[in-house]
C-alpha cells in the first residue's frame, strides 16, 4: 500500500480537517462531503485518516471485523467463534477506509454469492464486497456526483439500516455494514441526488489558497514528500501521533460532554429559522458541536462550538429561497451571526 501524506502536514483547509476529525470521534454523526476545486486536497486528507486512526479491536477470525464488545455478536461469522456466554479471541486491525471506484459493479460493491457452489455442495459462499471491508471505518467515493444511480441506492439502503443483504436465487446472505460515507467532488461536474445528500452529516466546501504563502507552502511539502516520502512522512509523525491521541482522548471525554437545554434550544432555533427540512440538522449539529466540544477538552457545549460548526451541518440542507440570491454558506453565517452572536 502506498504511503500518504500525513494528515497534520495539510495545509489550510481547516473546515474539512475539523470534520474529518469530529466524525473520526463520532461516527453516529453521518458522512462527510468535500466539494470544491479540483486539486484542493480533498482526497490527500481522506486517505491520510488511515494512517492517522488508532487501531481498533476486533473479532479474531471474523471477515467483518465485528466489535467484541457487541454482546449480540455482529454477524452469523461472530456466532461460531464466540458461543454464548463466551470470550471472543481479539486482535488489533487498522480502521479501514476503503475506496469504492466510480466504475465498480454490484458484486464488487455488495459482494458476491458463488451460486454453482452453493447448489452442488449447499454451502453458502460468499466473497464479501466494499461494503463489508469498509464495516467500523470509513467507505470514501471520489467523484461521488458521478455515482451511477444503482450504486446511490444501494448506498442509501446500507446507509440507513446498516446492514448488508445480498440475495440470488432465493439465496440470501447479510452482514453489518456500518460506516461514515465521506464522498469528494467538484460541484461544477453535477450535483448530488437530494435522498444521497440527505445522508451525509456534514458538508464541507474547499477552495484553492488564495494566499500566496499557502500556495508556496503547499507546493513545498508536495515536492519534499515526493522527493523523500519516508524522510517526509517521518518528519510529520510527531504532529500526526499528537492528532491520534487527541482523537482517543475526545472519543474518552465524548459521553461526558454535557448539553444544556439552552443550547438544544438555540440549535433547534438556528435550524427553525433557516427552515432546514426534517430534524436530521438539529441532531446532527447537536452531535457535531458535542464532538467538537470534546476535541476540544471542554466539559459542556459552548455556543462557540456552534458556531464552527453550523455551516457544515446546515448548509447542504437549505431548501432554495428564490428570493435570496445568497449562498448556503452565507445564509447560515447570517443566521449564526444574528442569533449567536460573538
Amino acid at each position: 500500500m502506498a504511503q500518504a501524506f500525513p494528515f497534520s502536514a495539510i495545509v489550510g483547509q481547516e473546515e474539512m480537517k475539523t470534520a474529518i476529525l469530529i466524525a473520526a470521534i463520532d461516527s453516529s454523526i453521518g458522512g462527510i462531503l468535500v466539494l470544491g476545486d479540483r486539486g484542493t486536497g480533498k482526497s490527500t486528507a481522506v486517505r491520510a485518516l488511515a494512517a492517522l486512526l488508532p487501531k481498533m479491536k476486533a473479532v479474531q477470525g471474523c471477515r467483518y471485523g465485528c466489535d467484541p464488545a457487541e454482546a449480540a455478536g455482529g454477524c452469523t461469522e461472530c456466532a461460531t467463534l464466540r458461543p454464548t456466554g463466551s470470550t471472543p479471541k481479539t486482535h488489533l486491525i487498522p480502521v479501514p477506509v476503503v475506496d469504492l471506484p466510480l466504475g465498480a459493479t454490484e458484486d464488487r460493491v455488495v459482494g458476491a454469492l458463488d451460486l454453482e457452489r452453493a447448489l452442488s455442495q449447499g454451502v453458502k459462499a460468499f466473497e464479501p464486497g466494499l461494503l463489508a471491508q469498509a464495516h467500523r471505518g470509513f467507505l470514501y467515493i471520489d467523484e461521488v456526483n458521478l455515482l451511477e444511480d444503482h450504486l446511490v441506492d444501494l448506498l442509501i439502503d446500507v446507509a440507513a439500516s446498516g446492514e448488508n443483504v445480498v440475495e440470488r436465487e432465493g439465496l440470501s446472505v447479510r452482514h453489518p455494514a456500518r460506516f461514515v460515507l465521506v464522498g469528494s467532488g467538484n460541484p461544477e461536474e453535477g450535483e448530488l441526488r437530494p435522498q444521497l445528500l440527505d445522508r451525509f452529516g456534514l458538508s464541507v466546501e474547499v477552495k484553492t489558497p488564495d494566499q500566496l504563502a499557502d500556495r508556496v507552502e503547499v507546493v513545498k511539502r508536495r515536492d519534499a514528500f515526493e522527493q523523500d516520502r519516508g524522510a517526509f512522512i517521518a518528519q510529520w509523525q510527531p504532529e500526526d501521533e499528537r492528532i491520534r491521541k487527541q482523537i482517543v482522548a475526545a472519543r474518552k471525554r465524548l459521553p461526558a460532554v454535557s448539553v444544556s437545554d439552552g443550547v438544544r434550544e438555540r440549535i433547534s432555533s438556528l435550524c427553525a429559522t433557516l427552515g432546514t427540512d426534517g430534524l436530521r440538522g438539529d441532531l446532527t449539529l447537536l452531535r457535531a458541536a458535542r464532538a467538537l466540544a470534546a476535541l476540544d477538552g471542554a466539559k459542556a457545549v459552548a455556543d462557540e462550538h456552534i458556531r464552527r460548526i453550523a455551516a457544515p451541518a446546515l448548509r447542504h440542507r437549505l431548501r432554495r429561497n428564490p428570493l435570496d440570491n445568497a449562498g448556503s454558506s452565507t445564509r447560515v453565517e447570517r443566521a449564526v451571526a444574528e442569533l449567536l452572536p460573538a
